[in-house]
């Protein structure tokens, strides 16, 4: 089987690529060395947590590309680079957040992120041959000021959720959610506003 040179002509790096929002391979040697730093800020931020939490915010801090100083994480916590992260000032994410920053994931002021919250920024080719080829892309995900998001919410890629926003547990949100409302359900629907 032929692969197809799906960048001839393009000389950005994968990373740039990326970082553009744009068709790019994932297993390229600097975003491997990314995503390994990654794992390993990540495992020392989950080991150090419960004994000197002075040490382990550190590593959060060299994780997260913004980390508000009073923003809190519980571990276990798992992303992709983290460095494309932004968490705003007195958010807070309970255990298991996944986080895949492929691509820019801003958590504004104020936000309550239940256990296994997901926000899922990558996307992959529906054509089975550029998905074959294991083309990756991404959309950035935006929560805005005071959004809550309930335990095992999905955030899929490109969405933005507007400000005072809560999204029930379990909930999967395929599009874009405007402030001031409450959603539930998969796909996520607002039920009325608040």
């Amino acid at each position: 089987m032929t692969v197809q040179d799906h960048f001839a002509g393009d000389a950005r790096t994968m990373r740039e690529r990326m970082l553009a929002g744009d068709f790019y391979l994932a297993d390229d040697p600097e975003l491997t060395a990314l995503m390994e730093r990654a794992a390993v800020l990540a495992e020392r931020y989950r080991a150090a947590f419960a004994e000197d939490y002075a040490t382990a915010r550190g590593h959060l801090a060299e994780l997260i590309g913004e980390l508000a100083e009073d923003a809190f994480i519980r571990p276990p916590l798992h992303v992709d680079y983290g460095s494309n992260i932004r968490i705003g000032a007195r958010s807070f994410a309970n255990f298991g957040l996944v986080a895949l920053d492929v691509a820019a994931i801003t958590i504004g002021e104020d936000c309550q992120l239940g256990p296994n919250v997901q926000l899922l920024t990558p996307t992959h080719p529906l054509e089975p041959g550029p998905r074959r080829d294991k083309l990756e892309a991404a959309k950035p995900i935006t929560l805005g000021d005071n959004v809550w998001l309930g335990g095992g919410v999905i955030v899929c890629p490109g969405v933005s959720i507007g400000d005072n926003t809560v999204v029930g547990a379990g909930a999967v949100v395929t599009r874009d959610l405007p402030a001031n409302v409450v959603a539930v359900g998969n796909p996520a629907k607002v039920i009325r506003e608040l």
